[in-house]
């Protein structure tokens, strides 16, 4: 599995932005995904993770009420949907996959990773 993230940019506080992640090759099978993030410095953190039916989310705890992932199996698409940013989420984003069809918090669960997009909120 091959996962393209794309849709990081320059945001002001308080805006907006939607990523999303292409999967190709073996997507027939069942795929969860989730994003994780890394900030200079920092270690990566997971963001959100959603079910292979896109039934079943779960977001990091300063995530929640304000990202929103989901996905679009026709398309092999994961969204992350990120409102009300703040500075402190200045980062890079990457996708990944695990070839289960449930999500999991840790980094270690996945198999597949994207090569991340810049996210940078301005103050």
């Amino acid at each position: 599995v091959q996962l393209q993230a794309s849709g990081g940019g320059l945001v002001q506080a308080g805006g907006s932005l939607r990523l999303s992640c292409a999967a190709s090759g073996r997507t027939s099978s069942s795929i969860a995904m989730g994003w994780f993030r890394q900030a200079p410095g920092k270690e990566r953190e997971f963001v959100a993770a959603i079910s292979w039916s896109g039934g079943t989310t779960d977001y990091a705890d300063s995530m929640k009420g304000r990202f929103t992932i989901s996905r679009r199996n026709a398309k092999n698409t994961v969204y992350l949907q990120m409102d009300s940013l703040k500075p402190e989420d200045t980062a890079v984003y990457y996708c990944a996959a695990r070839s289960v069809s449930y999500g999991s918090r840790y980094s270690d669960a996945y198999d597949y990773w994207g090569q991340g997009t810049q996210v940078t909120v301005s103050s």
